[in-house]
């Protein structure tokens, strides 16, 4: 069994582990990246909608600024905010101003409008053109090129250019040395746009925009001009610094300026084997014009981390398989020995050995289980036991039948004895004139006979342990007085002086029982003391009992003698007055008191011997 136990154990454990680390491997691989970009997107969504309440209620640049960095910081996410048309908050200060400017557009009308500025400085926004580095690298190209074109839209009153170059024109020199005094005739324009024979160096360009330059055909133009001024703060935004972020919004401002509905779920794209996550939100400010929130999140570091644990899994594996496969052999060890030890004390059991007990520590099933099989050992071993105290009770019953048996043939051999002789001699007319007497011995022995068979009867049914006591409360001085006012005749007639220290207390018990208990003690007294001698009988309160002492003057009981006292028909030494009683008073009392569960007993005093018993307090 040890061997089938352990090896079962064993498989199933080391299977089910094994299982398991299968499951796990599966799982992070299958769904971790899964997992980990759903709660991304839900701690972003919590994060956004704090941050746009927050932003709304700013009106410092600078604040804001560094909103968007702390966001970037606690969340590892890219927020921006744009504005209706796609315009990057917080990147106005990044423009190129050029002057004597020369503009040829396209109207809604699909006419061509030429128009020189030559007084009024015309601002084109560049931040969406380059990135940072472009920026950075480009920004004294500019001063080389001091007249460029400019290639754009224009919406609303904005101009979004896509396209910033230096063109070679000879036409286009020639105007700028000219003079500016007056307007060029519609001529010089037209052989100022005309780009045959010249060529043209880009310079920066927004290849989103430009992409879908062709959609804006009624609204697109150019501008030719001489830089005035190059503005790049010094304190640059941080978008600049993440091309593909950049990327992505030239894309999102395109949608835009197209009027396209803008997808505001949770997007998905990849970019050089990494995954990321763009979320718009939008919102309305105390204006009432509308403001996207922008935002993107890397997922590169669970893809890393992924990566990471496949590579792991393969030392792991074989350190866990190692590992489990102890840990089972040694689990099934530890699982199969209480089953062993309980298999063993089951064994015992079925040859009716039920000392064997099982040491289990565990709190599991095993251990309560252990506790059970102990538990019933021990029950079956206490009905065991019962059983055996039932046969020897019933053996001590049948004694007590034979011994009430014989108690009651020698109690009774006596008075009809006496009866006999009595009836015989006033059959035999002897003593005629006596006849009074010997009747009045019979009748006074069949009244002897009587009171001996009630009690004898009394006394079997208080030692058959079926006989129960209903308990009750009542005041144990009243009870004691009652009992003296019965006995007070014989007092009288002895001349016994009896002391009643009494107090006032109620106890539970049953009164009648108690009353008859009483009743022996003081008569036992009374019987034992001699002529003109004293009885106290008192009751001292003890927590919760109280004790009730009968002392009486007179002879003392020997001590090997003080036990005996309690057994039926034992009488001592016995006077004239003992000689009235069945000896059967002691015994009734006893067995009345041990059902009332309560200390009793006797002792000799300096004057005599005490008899005392306890009852409970209400």
């Amino acid at each position: 069994m040890k061997n089938r136990i352990v090896g079962k154990l064993f498989l199933l454990t080391s299977g089910l582990c094994l299982f398991i680390i299968l499951a796990i491997f599966i799982g992070q691989t299958l769904f971790f990246e899964r997992f980990y970009a759903e709660k991304k997107v839900d701690q972003l969504t919590e994060a956004i909608a704090s941050f746009r309440q927050e932003y709304l209620n700013i009106d410092e640049e600078d604040r804001l600024r560094q909103l968007e960095q702390d966001f970037y910081q606690e969340h590892n996410a890219s927020i921006v905010v744009l504005d209706e048309n796609g315009n990057i908050k917080g990147t106005e200060d990044y423009f190129i101003e050029l002057e004597k400017t020369f503009i040829y557009a396209n109207t809604s009308k699909r006419k061509i409008e030429r128009k020189y500025v030559e007084n009024v400085p015309i601002k084109i926004p560049i931040y969406y053109l380059i990135n940072q580095e472009e920026l950075i690298n480009q920004e004294n190209t500019l001063n080389e090129y001091p007249t460029i074109e400019v290639q754009g839209i224009k919406k609303e009153n904005s101009i979004y250019p896509y396209q910033l170059f230096w063109r070679s024109d000879d036409t286009f020199g020639s105007v700028f040395e000219g003079s500016f005094q007056k307007a060029l005739p519609s001529e010089a324009i037209d052989s100022l746009f005309d780009r045959q024979g010249s060529y043209s160096y880009t310079l920066w360009e927004n290849k989103q925009l430009l992409q879908e330059s062709e959609k804006f055909d009624d609204t697109s133009l150019a501008i030719y001009g001489h830089v005035k001024d190059i503005h790049i703060p010094d304190v640059t935004h941080s978008i600049f610094s993440n091309p593909i972020l950049f990327e992505k919004l030239k894309e999102f401002q395109v949608d835009l300026l197209l009027n396209k509905n803008v997808e505001t779920e949770v997007q998905d794209f990849e970019r050089d084997s990494i995954q990321y996550k763009l979320l718009v939100n939008t919102a309305k400010n105390s204006n009432e014009e509308t403001i996207y929130f922008y935002t993107m999140a890397s997922l590169q570091p669970v893809n890393e981390a992924v990566q990471m644990i496949k590579e792991y899994y393969i030392y792991i594996v074989l350190f866990v398989v190692t590992l489990v496969l102890l840990t089972a052999f040694y689990y099934s060890k530890g699982i199969a020995r209480p089953l062993l030890r309980i298999n063993d004390a089951t064994k015992r059991m079925t040859n009716l050995d039920f000392s064997e007990r099982i040491t289990a520590q565990s709190k599991d099933e095993i251990g309560e289980l252990s506790n059970n099989i102990n538990f019933l050992s021990t029950t079956l071993q206490s009905y065991i036991d019962q059983l055996q105290q039932d046969v020897e009770k019933e053996r001590q019953l049948e004694q007590t039948r034979k011994d009430f048996i014989a108690g009651v043939s020698h109690e009774l051999k006596t008075p009809l004895s006496i009866m006999k002789s009595c009836m015989s001699i006033l059959q035999d007319g002897v003593a005629a004139e006596k006849k009074d007497h010997y009747f009045s011995a019979m009748e006074n022995e069949v009244d002897r006979m009587d009171h001996l068979i009630a009690d004898m009867l009394e006394l079997a049914k208080y030692e058959s342990g079926t006989y129960k006591l209903e308990m009750e409360s009542f005041f144990i001085d009243e009870l004691i007085r009652s009992v003296y006012n019965q006995l007070s005749l014989k007092v009288s007639d002895q001349q016994i002086d009896v002391s009643l220290n009494l107090h006032s207390i109620e106890v539970i018990a049953n009164q009648n029982r108690v009353e008859q208990v009483i009743t022996n003690f003081l008569s036992n007294a009374i019987q034992h003391t001699p002529d003109k001698g004293q009885i106290v009988v008192s009751t001292v309160s003890e927590d919760d009992k109280v004790k009730i002492t009968v002392e009486n003057e007179g002879s003392y009981i020997e001590e090997e003698q003080l036990e005996k006292i309690w057994d039926r028909f034992y009488q001592g030494e016995k006077t004239q007055r003992s000689k009235q009683g069945t000896g059967l008073g002691l015994a009734i009392s006893k067995n009345i008191l041990m059902l009332h569960d309560v200390p009793f007993g006797v002792f000799n005093t300096k004057k005599g011997v005490c008899f005392y018993f306890h009852l409970n307090k209400k």
